[in-house]
């Protein structure tokens, strides 16, 4: 199958099966949003979602936060992946926002990956997800689906991905395209133990299509040395 085919089936294919995804990240602004990714980092969005409430009750904007002690805002994200990290950089990040941007998030990659922690990939999700623009986020689910797939060739880094499928998905698709990679990383082709079975891209997959050779060469094999003298 060509490079643009396989594109194109597997794009259409997500849009059958999943027309509207979204983040599964609760927030209720882009300042909310800036933050809860910053936390996802390395982090389940099940876990985040059970620290952001009362995060963001007592520290709903740029100006709380960065007013904020340390070892409050400590105390309230300790359950998260590498909690002293995070606060550090929230902290930051809203200092930085309220002084330089008048608490607004950014709307340029630029100025989001100048925050405190806030890299490419962050600064992607603020762009696709708060201002609808086609920027393709790449975290170890993105990175692994593509490949899987297909879509992507054996990347060295991050950026090389995200350049590869923003080359090759409509411009319009790609905000959404990032939630269904994400997505089907997350509940479908999972790191371990992907369940091709079950997938509904399992026909279009160069994965399922490798694994599906191997069986077929070592059940060959296996019928050969079965085979009486």
């Amino acid at each position: 199958m060509k490079q643009q085919d396989r594109y194109k089936a597997i794009v259409e294919r997500f849009e059958a099966e999943m027309p509207a995804p979204k983040t599964e990240l609760h927030y209720s602004d882009p300042f909310q949003l800036l933050v809860a990714v910053i936390l996802s980092a390395q982090c389940t969005d099940k876990r985040v979602n059970l620290i952001t409430p009362a995060l963001f009750e007592a520290y709903p904007d740029a100006k709380s936060l960065a007013g904020a002690d340390l070892a409050d805002i400590f105390e309230l994200i300790k359950s998260c992946s590498y909690p002293n990290n995070k606060t550090k950089a929230l902290k930051n990040m809203a200092c930085k926002l309220l002084g330089e941007f008048g608490g607004n998030v950014p709307d340029d990659i630029d100025s989001l990956m100048s925050l405190p922690g806030v890299g490419r990939k962050t600064a992607n999700v603020i762009l696709s997800v708060v201002y609808d623009r086609p920027a393709m986020a790449v975290d170890t689910h993105v990175f692994r689906v593509a490949e899987r797939l297909g879509l992507t060739t054996s990347s060295s880094s991050p950026l090389a991905t995200e350049r590869q499928l923003v080359r090759h998905i409509p411009e319009e698709k790609i905000a959404k395209a990032h939630h269904w990679l994400i997505l089907h990383g997350r509940y479908v082709c999972k790191a371990r133990k992907p369940e091709c079975d079950s997938c509904f891209l399992s026909d279009l997959c160069r994965h399922f299509e490798r694994q599906t050779a191997k069986s077929a060469r070592a059940a060959a094999k296996a019928r050969a040395l079965a085979k009486p003298e």
